[in-house]
């Protein structure tokens, strides 16, 4: 497959051949990132996320940006020139730097960023197949031209699955979680990756082989391709519309595409049966790419919702990147690299013989570890296996450098061997494929046998993992004393409830065999729990249950769920290795079942907020699934009436006074605030147009403060002017606009100083405001933390994410202290949003306004007798207005922000309507 550069002069023609930097490096740079992680996975958030991810959309996806364009060039007898080149750099950097920060979006949980790599990632992907495209056009026909329409495919899906996969940052909810992430795999894996290899694999096969392509190839490649794509089409679709029948028919008919190839595939390999680790690598990556596909039709049949297909898929997923996507990965590049270095024969011979470095034994033991992992072994057996696997895998890495190294020497040497000496002098180097067959085999079974005693020592250590013993959900214990050689077992009954574990820790005794049987008790959400030892339970949907060996507790171990923004939110877990000194604690007796935890709708809770648990902060940052302490008592939110004033305006004098404290912000955790008369948000003005405002600034803290009320229109030079501690000064305006309008400290930087608690509300009712039965005020702000009881983080500031987006200060406190009206009472919630930089879009679940007064005018008013009605609120920091509402039946109705990553923050509370 050498590209031909035609016989005229082309300017600024370059070769395709040798070390280029940026087209070499990445994967392996990838490479080494995943064997990294996989060692320190325990400390890394989203560990699974991670790993797919490195090798599929870097490692991977750079390959595929590469070779696509490598084979295009030979296969169209393209000419290479400096401009093509160049601009394949640029590619190049787009997709290696957008994987980069879609890494750093998802593990930050900033879906912002991760959208901005996407795109970079998408832009690079619809470049690609720009040119392919183009390229194509302009060639000369050749057979098997079509795989470069398999290329051009491939670049047009790749934006497709990186849209699904920023749309899934977002944290979806189930069941549509379940679906957009089939959907997202189906169209990357099938679709970039699936139909990239399909069209090489018809002509990279038999080459590999060093055989002949089959009479029929070109045919069942071009007859293929429409099948393939409408399979990616059509599951895809059929995944995100939620229609599990269209799902399994468009898996159905890309098998049907890929059986349709198989032909040629055979061909080849009954010509010359793969013996490098090239072409078993890749042969086995077939295998596992049928066989999980497969797998995946099975479940799609055999699950009754998107649910247990989501908990089928979750399991199948990893076979297909390890098994498919990480041996076709290795297996190409074994033969493309010494190809792509050139150099003369016998470099690239000394480089192909390198990596063939116990070919046999590395894809043995990595094949028969993985489908060790497959199989419903136990987490001792199945850690074991992964650890082979991983071995064997991460052996390309060494042998890689290994090659390049022998590629090098060989070059040298080629250069200064005479030309006169005889052949076998000449290419000392033992060829590809010469290694005798018993060797290979013995190779073979070295790897097997690796996994095998794999196996038996997992079995030693842990008999119940091959029925040796009672299993793990037998409730009496066995006692090391009475059972000689067999451990302990502690079973322990464990709950998944609104983003909560409970129990949340385990104490066991070292020695011990834990057991956790997990019900997940939540009402809608699916949950799981992951070990960081590996033992796992599966996706569960609401009801259902299941066993986590955790094997025998050696060491303190944590765990987690594992969907997508579930452990961030706080939903983790600790076992803790404990003596038994008194004969309690780890004392080899089973745990009683805890106690369920409340009704989530009794106490005013939604998802991600639980009231159950202790205000203990994780991590440096709140619990927000925390409970304050008895005394607590929420922000006082209830705006009262003003008093009757006969037509005539009236004068408010107040005093402010600047103080900086320690406060709660949320449960158990507090902030150095900086406050207007010790509370955030201030105290709350409330007036009529024309009433007239004194305020007294005194300023009783260390640093420089300063107030602006937007209620007032007048020359800020004095009256918002900072003032040093211990001064004061005195601030007065007339109401000349109705509304709700923020004040706020105006000291640089004026953000941070909003952020640490220095703001308030000015409510100016309009005059024909009617009477309503209840009256409340919302102040949504945010809070960017500093360490426990210290000022706000300013750098978090400058990258608005905050940590806490609240209502009137505090996060979670109206589901703790919540608001109480009447059925069909009229109510009226006046809303500020104090920013300093996030919106809000306010909402009652269960709601629907009658009457909506933005910035002081109405959008809607029930006055009008119109059948309208409004559902938000929507707000930019520092406007306002209110909504007006009847709640017509008794319950909880929670109102919040729905910037839902905002509400999940904090900002959200609880109307509860008694009859």
């Amino acid at each position: 497959m050498n590209i031909q550069l035609g016989s005229s002069p082309v300017p600024n023609k370059v070769s395709n051949r040798g070390f280029w930097p940026l087209r070499d490096l990445p994967t392996a740079i990838w490479l080494i990132l995943v064997v990294a992680v996989a060692l320190i996975h325990r400390q890394l958030p989203a560990p699974r996320w991670l790993l797919i991810h490195l090798l599929m959309l870097g490692a991977l996806s750079h390959a595929i940006l590469v070779w696509s364009q490598y084979f295009a060039t030979a296969l169209l007898k393209l000419v290479v020139t400096e401009k093509s080149r160049r601009e394949q750099s640029i590619r190049l950097g787009m997709m290696n730097g957008g994987a980069v920060v879609v890494v750093i979006g998802v593990l930050g949980t900033l879906w912002p960023i991760t959208l901005l790599g996407a795109t970079s990632i998408a832009a690079a992907a619809l470049w690609h197949g720009i040119w392919l495209y183009r390229r194509m056009k302009g060639a000369l026909p050749s057979p098997y031209s079509p795989s470069v329409r398999y290329y051009i495919a491939a670049a047009c899906f790749l934006p497709v699955g990186a849209g699904l996969g920023t749309w899934l940052s977002t944290s979806l909810a189930s069941p549509l979680h379940e679906r957009i992430m089939l959907a997202h795999a189906l169209v990357n894996l099938l679709g970039w990756v699936g139909l990239t290899v399909a069209g090489t694999l018809i002509t990279l096969w038999p080459t590999m082989l060093r055989t002949k392509i089959a009479p029929n190839a070109a045919l069942r490649l071009r007859r293929a391709l429409p099948m393939l794509i409408a399979g990616v089409l059509v599951s895809a679709s059929g995944a995100a519309a939620g229609l599990l029948p269209a799902a399994a028919a468009g898996v159905l008919v890309y098998l049907t595409g890929l059986g349709f190839m198989a032909a040629p595939f055979i061909y080849a390999a009954k010509a010359k049966p793969p013996r490098s680790f090239a072409t078993l690598s890749v042969l086995g990556a077939v295998s596992w790419w049928i066989g999980t596909l497969v797998w995946t039709l099975y479940g799609m049949a055999a699950s009754s919702d998107w649910v247990a297909m989501g908990s089928i898929f979750d399991t199948v997923a990893p076979y297909l990147v390890a098994g498919f996507g990480a041996q076709i990965l290795l297996g190409a590049l074994s033969y493309l690299i010494p190809v792509a270095l050139g150099g003369g024969p016998r470099p690239v011979r000394a480089a192909a013989t390198y990596f063939d470095r116990g070919a046999s034994w590395r894809v043995s033991m990595a094949n028969t570890a993985l489908l060790v992992c497959a199989l419903p072994v136990s987490s001792l057996v199945r850690v074991l296996a992964s650890v082979l696997y991983l071995v064997a895998m991460a052996a390309f890495i060494p042998v890689l450098f290994g090659a390049l190294k022998a590629h090098r020497t060989a070059k040298k040497q080629a250069g200064a061997v005479p030309a006169g000496l005889p052949a076998k002098d000449r290419t000392p180097v033992e060829p590809e494929g010469a290694r005798p067959r018993g060797q290979r085999l013995g190779q073979a079974a070295a790897g097997f046998m690796a996994v095998v005693l794999a196996v038996a020592l997992g079995v030693a250590l842990d008999p119940a993992a091959a029925g040796m013993r009672e299993p793990a959900a037998a409730t009496q214990n066995q006692s090391s004393a009475a059972g000689g050689d067999t451990a302990p077992v502690k079973t322990v009954e464990m709950t998944a409830q609104n983003m909560r574990f409970t129990p949340s820790r385990i104490e066991v005794e070292a020695g011990t065999r834990l057991v956790i049987k997990l019900t997940n008790t939540d009402a809608s959400q699916v949950h799981d729990l992951v070990l960081a030892n590996g033992a796992e339970s599966g996706r569960l949907a609401p009801g259902q249950s299941a066993e986590v060996d955790a094997g025998i507790i050696t060491a303190d171990l944590d765990g987690w769920c594992s969907i997508v923004g579930h452990r961030q939110m706080g939903m983790v877990m600790h076992i803790a290795v404990t003596g038994a000194a008194d004969g309690s604690a780890g004392s080899g007796q089973d745990s009683p079942a805890p106690t369920q935890q409340p009704d989530a709708q009794a106490h005013g809770s939604m998802p991600g907020m639980d009231h159950s648990g202790n205000a203990t902060p994780q991590d440096g940052k709140p619990d927000l699934m925390a409970t304050p302490g008895e005394n607590f008592k929420a922000h006082n939110p209830v705006l009262d009436k003003l008093p009757k004033n006969n037509g005539k305006p009236m004068v408010h004098k107040q005093k402010f006074t600047v103080s900086e404290l320690e406060a709660e912000v949320a449960a158990g955790f507090t902030q150095k605030l900086w406050t207007f008369n010790g509370t955030a948000p201030g105290p709350t003005l409330h007036g009529r147009v024309g009433d007239k405002f004194e305020i007294t600034l005194y300023n009783d803290g260390t640093l420089g403060h300063s107030i602006d009320f937007h209620a007032g229109s007048l020359a800020p030079d004095k009256p918002m002017r900072t003032i040093a501690p211990g001064e004061e000064l005195t601030y007065t305006f007339t109401a000349t606009k109705s509304g709700i309008w923020m004040y706020h400290c105006s000291t640089q930087p004026m953000s941070a100083h909003i952020a640490n608690g220095m703001f308030g509300a000015v409510v100016i009712e309009p005059e024909d405001l009617p009477e309503v039965d209840a009256s409340f005020l919302m102040v949504q702000s945010e809070y960017y933390l500093g360490a426990q009881g210290e000022p706000v983080d300013v750098e978090k500031v400058a990258t608005q994410n905050p940590d806490l987006v609240v209502f009137n200060g505090y996060a979670n406190q109206y589901g703790f202290d919540q608001l109480q009206v009447k059925a069909n009472e009229k109510i009226r919630i006046w809303v500020l949003d104090a920013g300093p930089n996030r919106p809000s879009s306010f909402h009652v679940i269960g709601g629907q306004f009658d009457s909506v007064f933005f910035e002081g005018s109405y959008l809607l008013d029930a006055r009008d007798k119109t059948s309208g009605g409004s559902q938000t609120l929507a707000l930019a920091p520092a406007q306002g207005g209110f909504v007006e509402l009847s709640l017509p039946e008794a319950g909880n109705y929670p109102f919040v922000t729905h910037y839902m990553s905002d509400a999940e923050k904090g900002a959200h509370g609880m109307i509860h309507v008694s009859d």
